[in-house]
């Protein structure tokens, strides 16, 4: 294996498909990240190794934690790429999940052993989850769109053809990785309402876990994800409530979602690159404030 996998173990995997999902750009509202985790610990999966992330991350951008364990021992917590695999309920195949925060740098030779990693394991399709902030209500289940850029996947899955031109995160030069590689990838997208990008999205979560489940043949009970997503409804109906103005924006986002129904347009490039320049300035505002903090 690859010089930047910490294997320790190698699992026995039958047909396995791979699930991957970054916090970062590629992660409106935690849409796709908690979608993963949930997952993982629905499937009970078991960890099989990580990516040092000594050569992936500039540490002033993305800064490792202090935590104290046992109330006075200081430990270290460094961002992190983890690998898990999990058989998938209900389907005679399983599951390898890759779960971690986006690398600042080096992204060709980071997708390049993710990819060396499926094809050594055997891996028969490669899916990565995202969600992206767009003019959706938060009233409604969240929009999900499919992509591949296989002509014959596309049509085996039920996806569309990739047609975005644009700004890209990890998860674009990970398909591309595939692509010259001949693993056959695919991607989901969930869509989160921009105006309620800082609360994280179980909605979006339970549309990716549905969506990925329906790909993949897995049975997976999503009761307490249904229960989050209930719960979220009604306290960011309640904020938005406090402003008339919100609330009537809202309102017609309803009316547009009722009336178009649940197709979504893939975002344009210029779109993205502005989202792009707005999670630029508000990772730098963190910065600047946990530098302050420290």
């Amino acid at each position: 294996m690859a010089g930047h996998l910490r294997i320790e173990r190698r699992p026995t995997l039958r047909r396995p498909v791979l699930v991957a999902a970054f916090r970062g750009w590629n992660d409106g509202a935690q849409g796709a990240s908690l979608a993963a985790s949930f997952l993982a610990q629905s499937w009970s999966a078991r960890r099989f190794g990580d990516v040092d992330p000594e050569e992936f991350y500039d540490f002033q951008a993305t800064r490792p934690h202090v935590a104290l364990v046992d109330g006075y021992t200081r430990r270290i917590d460094w961002p992190e790429n983890v690998l898990y695999h999990a058989e998938l309920p209900g389907a005679e195949r399983d599951a390898v999940l890759v779960i971690g925060v986006e690398p600042s740098t080096r992204w060709r030779t980071f997708a390049s052993e993710i990819v060396g990693l499926a094809q050594e394991l055997g891996v028969e399709l490669v899916i990565t989850l995202g969600a992206l902030l767009a003019d959706v209500p938060h009233t409604r289940p969240a929009p999900v769109t499919g992509s591949a850029t296989d002509p014959e996947l596309v049509r085996e899955l039920g996806l569309a053809a990739s047609r975005y031109e644009g700004p890209t995160g990890i998860v674009g030069v990970l398909h591309d990785a595939c692509r010259e590689a001949g693993v056959p990838s695919a991607s989901l997208w969930a869509a989160v309402p921009h105006y309620a990008s800082l609360a994280a999205s179980p909605k979006a979560a339970l549309a990716l876990c549905r969506r990925l489940g329906d790909l993949v043949g897995a049975s997976t009970d999503l009761a307490d994800l249904e229960q989050a997503s209930d719960a979220y409804e009604r306290q960011v109906s309640e904020a938005v409530g406090q402003d008339e103005e919100t609330e009537a924006y809202v309102q017609e986002l309803e009316r547009r979602r009722d009336t178009l129904g649940e197709e979504l347009d893939v975002p344009s490039g210029d779109t993205l690159a502005a989202e792009l320049t707005r999670f630029l300035r508000e990772h730098e505002a963190r910065r600047q404030d946990e530098a302050e903090d420290s």
